[in-house]
């Protein structure tokens, strides 16, 4: 197929370009490049793969680059409601209108949206599709308001559990790899809130769950899914002290501090299970790989002397 993928060069993005490509897709990638062109340049020389500079909220960029394509992986986002939070214009206007925009521009093309846990809000229980959604934060509430825009045009919402992971375009602000780069780098991490539950995602497993959802397009279209294994199921302390068991740090568990992300709940994933997916990658697995990444990462500062 020929494939536009809105995002590419981000932290899943980056890992999923390489995935269309081996599995033979030409894919045509429209992109910002807020962080730069690096995480593609092992890429450069594929002729199949074709790049555009273009923004989302553009309509005519949109029209442009979607032209030929079969099919629409749309990851372009604002991600994190720190980010959400820093900009709320911004956060609007690329997770809502730019969605919009693209939702204008499909035709008769497949859709695949990357959404997010987030969207639930806080949750009692076990929390599946038909979970009623009550996002807690300006991210949640935008990527809820795509998504569903998304699924009444007959597309596909992957709501992602929290990811984590090596990718070309690191983050170190997502909870694993932060507490990964702490453990190293600082020797402790601060705690708290270290009861609240989520379900982590290797950032390996969640671009593989693009690709499926483009090979198993015709059962999920129109619908949401969530995107995780319940065996990924931990408290932010249980993945602490599983970091212990690779780095000798000091845990400090804090009576202060509370996350604007109040996500504190188990994830069931039997329906796209039923479909044929599954995570390959463990949590431990995961956080062997940042170990032996970000031990090679510093964080430094021109006005520091160290």
């Amino acid at each position: 197929m020929n494939v536009l993928v809105t995002g590419g060069a981000g932290y899943v993005g980056s890992v999923l370009m390489p995935m269309l490509l081996g599995e033979g897709h030409h894919v045509v990638l429209l992109e910002r490049f807020m962080w730069g062109v690096k995480p593609l340049l092992h890429l450069a020389s594929d002729d199949r793969l074709q790049i555009v500079e273009g923004d989302i909220r553009d309509t005519g960029a949109v029209r442009s680059a979607a032209e030929g394509c079969d099919a629409i992986i749309h990851l372009a986002a604002i991600v994190g409601y720190p980010a959400c939070a820093m900009d709320p214009h911004r956060a609007v206007s690329t997770n809502v209108e730019g969605t919009r925009n693209i939702v204008e521009a499909l035709g008769g093309r497949k859709l695949i949206f990357a959404s997010t846990g987030s969207t639930y809000g806080k949750v009692d229980g076990i929390c599946t599709e038909e979970t009623p959604i009550a996002p807690l934060t300006l991210y949640g509430s935008s990527k809820s308001e795509a998504e569903k825009m998304v699924t009444d045009k007959g597309g596909v919402g992957l709501r992602l559990a929290t990811v984590f992971g090596v990718s070309p375009r690191m983050r170190l602000d997502l909870l694993v790899n932060d507490f990964v780069y702490q453990a190293l780098h600082n020797r402790q991490i601060v705690l708290y809130e270290g009861h609240f539950r989520r379900t982590f995602l290797d950032v390996t497993d969640a671009a593989r769950s693009f690709v499926f959802a483009l090979n198993h397009y015709d059962k999920m279209k129109g619908e949401t899914f969530n995107v995780g294994d319940e065996a990924m199921n931990y408290t932010k302390r249980e993945v602490a002290k599983r970091i212990g068991t690779f780095v000798d740090y000091y845990l400090h568990e804090a009576d202060v501090g509370s996350d604007s992300d109040k996500r504190d709940y188990e994830v069931s994933y039997a329906k796209i299970r039923q479909l044929g997916y599954t995570a390959n990658t463990t949590l431990d697995e995961g956080i062997r790989k940042l170990v032996k990444v970000l031990k090679h990462v510093r964080i430094t500062s021109e006005w520091s002397n160290v």
